[in-house]
Parts: structure tokens; C-alpha cells; sequence
């Protein structure tokens, strides 16, 4: 069991040692607290099966805690589309924020271990930036992270990926996440 007290995530020890000084040479910032770093990561899924079998929704929390290492927490409608067969307050999906330590080491089995297992992958979509600084992505299958017993799953599920970060612009973000060895094709 590793000593909470004493351990550091790889990429935070990696962003403090390494990454923090190639931005502020990069972008020339004259104050610390300018450089951009990692906020959150926040991890959703939406389960569209959720209006014929409710269960499927507790059974996606379940995986994507797994998946975070954090409980999930469920989603509920906020109002009713009758087109959609959706009630108020009914569970449609689930969603996890990811802070400090957990987020690093989300972010680390993200690129070394989930995002290679993605079939056909050639790389992930640089101008998914929001304006502000924030990142987000989508997976179609959220098997591809080994926490996950392929065997033992009902059905596949997409998720949503925000990393959310202090950067005031896109490319303060971008060389961000690029120094984390983010796979970006553009």
C-alpha cells in the first residue's frame, strides 16, 4: 500500500519539475500563479437507454466509478420532454469531477493506457477548446480503460472528457496539455 502522505501522481510531480518552467519561458509570464495548470476533469456519461430501464443508468455510475476511482454521482432530468419520454427528476445519466491528486492520475492512465486502446486512433482533435481554456473530448467506448472487465459489461457507453484549466487561452492551454504528452493529430 502506497504511503498517502509521501506520494506524489507522476504528472504532478512532472508539471512541478518540468512543465511549469517551459511555460513561463514559452509565454513569457512574470508571475508563478500566470501559469496555466490543470483545474478539473470532469467525467460524464449520458445513458439514453435510461428511459426504458432505469438500472442501466445505476450500472453506468458503477463503471464510471471504476473508471474514476470516485464515486459517481447520477443526473437527473430537469424537466419534463414529453417527445423524449422523459419525465422530471428522472436518472438519465452520471457524472464525476475530478480534483487534485485523482485528476492527475486520471489524466495519466487517460494517455498512456486508455487512449492508445482506442481502436483506430490517429490522434485527438486540437481545435476542441472552448475559447477559455478548457479541453473536451469524447470515447464512443468506455471499455477502453483497463479498470473495466470487458466481459462483465451489458452494453457499451460513450463518455464525455472536460479538462477544465486556468489558462485564459487556447494556446496557453494547448501547450498545457501537449507538455502532458497529450496526443493532438493538428
Amino acid at each position: 500500500m502506497l504511503d498517502q502522505a509521501t506520494y506524489t501522481p507522476r504528472l504532478k510531480a512532472y508539471y512541478k519539475a518540468t512543465i511549469r518552467a517551459a511555460l513561463k519561458e514559452q509565454f513569457g509570464f512574470t508571475n508563478v500563479m500566470q501559469i496555466p495548470r490543470l483545474d478539473k476533469i470532469v467525467l460524464n456519461m449520458g445513458v439514453g437507454e435510461a428511459v426504458k430501464d432505469t438500472k442501466k443508468v445505476k450500472q453506468a455510475a458503477e463503471e464510471l466509478t471504476l473508471i474514476a476511482g470516485q464515486k459517481a454521482v447520477i443526473t437527473k432530468a430537469k424537466k419534463s420532454v414529453a417527445a423524449f419520454r422523459v419525465r422530471e427528476e428522472m436518472p438519465l445519466g452520471c457524472k464525476v469531477t475530478l480534483r487534485g491528486d485523482r485528476m492527475y492520475e486520471f489524466l495519466d492512465r487517460l494517455i498512456t493506457v486508455a487512449l492508445p486502446r482506442v481502436r483506430d486512433f490517429r490522434g485527438i482533435k486540437g481545435s476542441s477548446f472552448d475559447g477559455r481554456g478548457n479541453f473536451a473530448m469524447g470515447l464512443k467506448e468506455h471499455i477502453v480503460f483497463p479498470e473495466i472487465d470487458f466481459d462483465k459489461v451489458d452494453e457499451v457507453l460513450g463518455m464525455d472528457i472536460i479538462i477544465c484549466t486556468t489558462a485564459s487561452k487556447d494556446a496557453e492551454a494547448k501547450a498545457l496539455l501537449k507538455a502532458f504528452n497529450m496526443p493532438f493529430n493538428s
